[in-house]
């Protein structure tokens, strides 16, 4: 069995934010091998299909040799058990997330003792930001290269003009 330190970083990731990006780099500096995770939640109907989240993540992620992308659906607990990992990361923005996250951790120590969640904080210029957020601001024609990469911008640009919506829910 190896000793190589490997986390997961599960989310939708619908668009990945700079927020989400600098999650990964705090990440990947603590941990050997960081898997982000691209959730396929049925109860979710995500903006960007699997292949394109799969492909703005890949984009994102180019610069960091120990992260890589895989989706999955399921139990995060048996990704985990699968990849060997034995850390799931999850982000806090706010007090808020904290209840969720932390019933979420509880939920999976249940599941898998032997899997711990480490909580990180993303840098405070990034903490009131989400995907949801994100793609308001770029449905009424906001400016969001604060927010996200220039592919990711140019992907949520081009994937709201082909719905042409402008009611605030892309």
């Amino acid at each position: 069995m190896s000793n190589k330190k490997i986390a997961i970083y599960p989310g939708t990731f619908d668009p990945i934010t700079l927020g989400h990006i600098d999650i990964i780099e705090r990440s990947a500096r603590l941990f050997d091998e960081i898997i982000v995770t691209l959730a396929i939640n049925p109860a979710k109907e995500p903006l960007f299909d699997v292949h394109e989240r799969m492909e703005m993540i890949e984009e994102a992620i180019k610069d960091f040799p120990n992260v890589r992308v895989e989706k999955f659906d399921g139990l995060i607990v048996d990704f985990a058990r699968k990849a060997n990992a034995r850390v799931i990361i999850r982000g806090l923005r706010a007090i808020t997330d904290f209840e969720y996250e932390f019933q979420m951790a509880l939920m999976n120590r249940q599941l898998s003792e032997d899997i711990s969640t480490v909580f990180l904080m993303p840098h405070e210029k990034f903490t009131y930001l989400n995907s949801t957020i994100i793609k308001n601001v770029a449905n009424f024609g906001g400016n969001i290269e604060k927010f996200v990469t220039k592919f990711v911008e140019r992907k949520l640009i081009e994937k709201l003009s082909q719905k042409g919506s402008k009611n605030g829910l892309y």
